[in-house]
């Protein structure tokens, strides 16, 4: 898990030519401007999905992994806190290929992530996104999926 700001987007562009596709992708492309939906970037390979929504209390959230893609999940507005663990620490459920979403249950920690901020996620990470820090807000997020 890396949590950081566009700013120090560059630092992590020797981690891979896609993942360096989608943190120039965000710090080059209006985004309060992107409609909401998905965006091709290259392909399959880097894409984005524009979201809004209702951050929600712990109770509502739900533990996640992916196998095929990378999340670099950017808080565009808003504020929200984000879950974060290592696979090994929790509870592994079913893995869905096509929706590439593998749940999990187990415990974890937590970031609060504002406006300007990152939380990049790889495989053997588990994330709760969306969380509510006090009371729900109004979060608008452009989650980039890097193939891993």
């Amino acid at each position: 898990m890396i949590f950081d700001t566009l700013d120090n987007a560059p630092l992590y562009y020797a981690c891979g030519k896609r993942l360096e596709k989608g943190l120039r992708f965000l710090a080059e492309t209006d985004l309060a401007k992107l409609p909401l939906g998905k965006l091709a970037i290259d392909g399959s390979d880097v894409y984005a999905i524009v979201q809004e929504y209702d951050s929600k209390p712990r109770d509502k959230g739900a533990w996640e992994a992916h196998r095929k893609y990378i999340d670099i999940q950017y808080i565009a507005a808003g504020l929200e806190r984000m879950g974060f663990a290592s696979i090994k620490q929790v509870k592994p459920g079913a893995y869905n290929e096509e929706k590439d979403m593998l749940p999990a249950e187990g415990q974890g920690d937590f970031v609060t992530t504002p406006a300007g901020t990152f939380v990049i996620f790889h495989p053997h990470d588990v994330h709760m996104p969306g969380m509510a820090i006090d009371a729900p807000t109004r979060v608008r997020k452009v989650v980039v999926k890097v193939r891993a």
